[in-house]
């Protein structure tokens, strides 16, 4: 057989319904015209589609392969060795029953069985082995962590296709994603240009996708709130689409995110479909989605998602005119009906026309030949028809094959129709002269059923299935045309900074609002800031950290190469208010702030406040507006609820009020007074400076008599003594005059001078005399006064020193006390939503989030 050809099985004769010696060879090209397998349950249908998908493995051709009841997992049951003990876990338990055989007996039964069968159809260990090795195997889960989980949150990402070149096949994108996410919710059978809803979430995405920017659910059902353009149409938003109707569909919309079953919807595999058929080493993959799991509608949302993205990737590719990638649906049942249109179907539609030139091959099977859309398969080259169940059932679909292919001989298909028995197909190859009837091989994959979800964890195992992620993912906080911060913040500028070997003292940060160490998966948080209920008010703390600064307050080590890539506005509840202390008694007058930002709130509005006090940027620096190109993490209660946001600000009006006063400082005697703003020191110092007043003052008054004797003494005492002074000079002069007229005396009775009087002699004495007598009585006045001024001076000093005692005492009475707020004088000025900025850091391979503001 030629090596480059699918081995299929053997031709048939029709006449004698027996299979020939000829193989049945198909040309892999042939398969980018598409191809429809069609048959009833038993039929052989899944084998023949195992077979056409095990060739493709062989040839290196990747596959997509949709598997809504999983029997497709079957393709991962690989047993080269042919051994009992590798079929045995893989038996059905209730065929063993049913049988009444051992676990071992029919294992046994079944490897002899596949080794028998493999025999027969010419297949060795070799072809085995070399399936094996082919490709690289994998079961999906999506809505499951059963298998390899899938993230359907990023499908709502923007595509990697230029809009301009683009936009039609992006328009038909969004309109299937919206139309399969509205069925989710339950909003069906609905018409793109007449929907309300369907309108408004594409327009939504088409301002996301035609900027580059992704979208997640989140942000889906914050732009539907709060749309970012103004009109639809001719209309103005509200108008087309009052926000109250807005908001029930946002509700309906995250009631999907609110589900707890919703959660392995966003965790998991991106649909990237490069990724899933092909490893990083270009290896071809086979990636199964395993979807029995999941509701009709949760299939079709999936699907359509899917489909979709297989369709963008198809665009993204050259055109080729062989094989290169094949897609398989095992049931195309309610994806492509006749007359409805389920978001599935426009994919479906455009690359059953498109996806030839691209090297795509669709490969679609059913067992219901009636619910299907015949005109759409018009441009399917191949049809496999197996036995099918009733006459209606083959008459529908040559019908079908008719008006979709024409010219095809009904009479003879109808005879080749009737003669099938299992595993024996009608093939229609367009490229082909006629169709043949043919019997397919054995399938090299033990095909033990339909799996259960509990088995599909042993199958990825057993094909040491991994993860398609070859890189680490970008922070979802940057958008595809990458952060463009404002161009006045260099803080947010995504530069390489280098590290500091000298380490910056920094005050603390906000002790409320701690680092926070995020993987970009979990915080990628949304454009469009969440709505906040009329009333409450929003604040923008600034962002006052630099890089070096951000890593310090977070006490870690700043990487050489650390770039900020974008800012995460993350949620809190700011209060402040401004309290006056007025008591004009003590001569207070005097105010304070109080203030507190709280980020661990209690959904149910109980918060206490002495645990949150503010130590952040100075509330004169809070902004109104966010920083460009932010992110907004979500909000929830109380912040977006109004009634309990009023409950909160009266909590902390109350709180305020019980729990602010300041301390006024009083000297009753003295009458001193000081509110909080007078220092300790600053208030002794009024107080001793008014008792040095008071004091002077008391010494004045109470020493004037004394000190009025003092001074009529002083004035005495100055007088006596001027009058000693005197009288020692006159007693000085008399005893000279009296003692030259004795001399003279005593020369005259000597004959040596002229005769002097005795009696003259005696008046000089006798005044003399009287001027000692005079000096004597001075002194004595002098002695008897100073000792008089003595003591009335001691008396005065003795009252000064009382008085000052008195008054030195008086200076230490001081005593405290407590000023407490009127409720009237408290004026709330600052209580809502404070957005905190965080920095989203990429750190070598690590993504995180610090802080970008703290106390100045």
């Amino acid at each position: 057989m030629a090596e480059s050809n699918f081995y299929l099985g053997r031709l048939v004769d029709a006449k004698t319904a027996k299979p020939t010696a000829n193989p049945v060879l198909y040309d892999p090209s042939d398969l980018t015209t598409h191809a429809v397998v069609t048959g009833m349950t038993g039929s052989g249908k899944t084998g023949l589609c195992v077979a056409l998908l095990e060739e493709a493995a062989l040839q290196g051709v990747p596959a997509i392969i949709i598997d809504p009841k999983g029997d497709l997992t079957n393709l991962l049951l690989h047993f080269p060795e042919l051994l009992p003990q590798d079929f045995q876990p893989w038996i059905d338990p209730e065929m063993i029953r049913r049988a009444g055989k051992s676990q071992e007996e029919a294992a046994a039964d079944a490897a002899n069985a596949w080794r028998d069968g493999l025999k027969e159809w010419g297949i060795g260990r070799e072809r085995l082995l070399a399936l094996q090795n082919a490709a690289q195997f994998a079961i999906y889960t999506p809505g499951s962590d059963a298998g390899i989980p899938v993230s359907v949150l990023s499908s709502l990402a923007a595509p990697d296709l230029d809009w301009e070149s683009n936009a039609e096949v992006l328009r038909e994108r969004i309109s299937s994603t919206v139309t399969a996410l509205l069925g989710l919710v339950g909003i069906n059978d609905i018409d793109p240009i007449r929907s309300r809803e369907h309108i408004l979430l594409s327009n939504i995405f088409e301002t996301h996708w035609s900027e580059g920017k992704d979208l997640d659910l989140t942000e889906l059902i914050l732009q539907t709130q709060s749309p970012s353009f103004s009109n639809l149409g001719a209309f103005p938003v509200d108008t087309f689409f009052p926000q109250k109707d807005r908001m029930e569909l946002a509700i309906a919309l995250n009631n999907i995110l609110a589900a707890p079953a919703f959660g392995t919807w966003r965790e998991g595999e991106s649909l990237n479909i490069q990724n899933l058929l092909f490893t990083s080493d270009g290896k071809p993959r086979h990636s199964i989605f395993y979807l029995a799991h999941l509701s009709d509608g949760e299939r079709m949302f999936f699907v359509t998602l899917l489909l979709s993205a297989v369709e963008t990737w198809m665009r993204t590719q050259s055109g080729s005119t062989s094989l290169r990638a094949m897609l398989y649906m095992d049931e195309i049942y309610g994806y492509l009906p006749p007359t409805a249109v389920p978001p599935s179907k426009g994919p479906l539609l455009r690359m059953l026309k498109q996806a030839r030139a691209f090297g795509l091959g669709l490969l679609l099977a059913t067992q219901n030949p009636v619910d299907m859309d015949y005109k759409a398969l018009s441009n399917t080259g191949t049809w496999f028809i197996g036995k099918l169940q009733t006459e209606r059932d083959k008459n529908r679909l040559l019908d079908g094959l008719e008006s979709a292919a024409g010219g095809i001989p009904r009479a003879a298909m109808d005879k080749l129709i009737s003669s099938l028995g299992k595993r024996f197909f009608v093939m229609h190859n367009v490229h082909e002269k006629m169709p043949v009837l043919i019997q397919t091989r054995w399938a090299m994959n033990f095909l033990a059923g339909p799996m259960t979800r509990a088995q599909i964890p042993e199958l990825n195992k057993l094909v040491k299935a991994n993860s398609t992620r070859q890189t680490a993912p970008v922070p979802a906080a940057v958008s595809k045309k990458g952060f463009k911060p404002q161009p006045s913040m260099e803080a947010l500028q995504p530069i390489a900074v280098q590290d500091t070997s000298t380490p910056v003292a920094m005050p603390p940060a906000v002790t409320s609002s701690p680092v926070m160490n995020r993987s970009s998966s979990s915080n990628g948080g949304s454009l469009t800031k969440p709505s906040i209920p009329a009333g409450i008010r929003e604040y923008f703390l600034p962002q006052n950290f630099s890089l070096p600064e951000a890593f310090q307050s977070a006490n870690r080590a700043m990487a050489s190469q650390a770039m900020i890539q974008g800012v995460m506005y993350r949620p809190s509840l700011l209060a402040a208010a401004q309290v006056r202390f007025l008591d004009r008694k003590y001569g207070v007058d005097a105010e304070t702030t109080r203030a507190a930002v709280v980020n661990s709130l209690d959904s149910r509005g109980i918060v206490r406040w002495d645990e949150f006090t503010y130590s952040g940027p100075s509330l004169d620096k809070v902004e109104t507006m966010p920083a460009a190109a932010a992110r907004f993490s979500t909000i929830d209660a109380p912040l977006n609820n109004a009634k309990l946001m009023t409950a909160l600000q009266k909590d902390f009006t109350d709180w305020v009020f019980r729990n602010s006063e300041v301390t006024a400082r009083a000297n009753a005697k003295l009458k001193v007074f000081a509110g909080p703003d007078i220092t300790a020191a600053e208030f002794m110092k009024q107080c001793a400076e008014t008792a040095r007043e008071g004091c002077d003052m008391e010494v004045d008054k109470k020493t004037a008599v004394i000190e009025k004797k003092i001074q009529a003494l002083e004035s005495k005492l100055g007088r006596e003594k001027s009058e000693l002074r005197e009288d020692e000079a006159e007693l000085q002069n008399r005893n000279i005059e009296s003692y030259a007229n004795l001399a003279e005396l005593g020369a005259s009775l000597f004959g040596l001078a002229r005769k002097k009087s005795v009696t003259t002699q005696f008046s000089k004495h006798r005044l003399a005399q009287s001027a000692k007598a005079q000096v004597q009585e001075s002194q004595e006045n002098i002695v008897r006064w100073s000792t008089e001024l003595e003591d009335l001076e001691r008396q005065r000093d003795a009252l000064a020193t009382e008085i000052n005692n008195h008054w030195g005492s008086i200076v230490s009475e001081v005593s405290e006390v407590s000023i407490k707020p009127k409720k009237t004088d408290i004026y709330v000025n600052l209580f809502g939503v404070a957005w905190m900025p965080y920095y989203i850091v990429q750190a070598g391979s690590e993504t995180i989030e610090l802080p970008a503001f703290g106390a100045e």
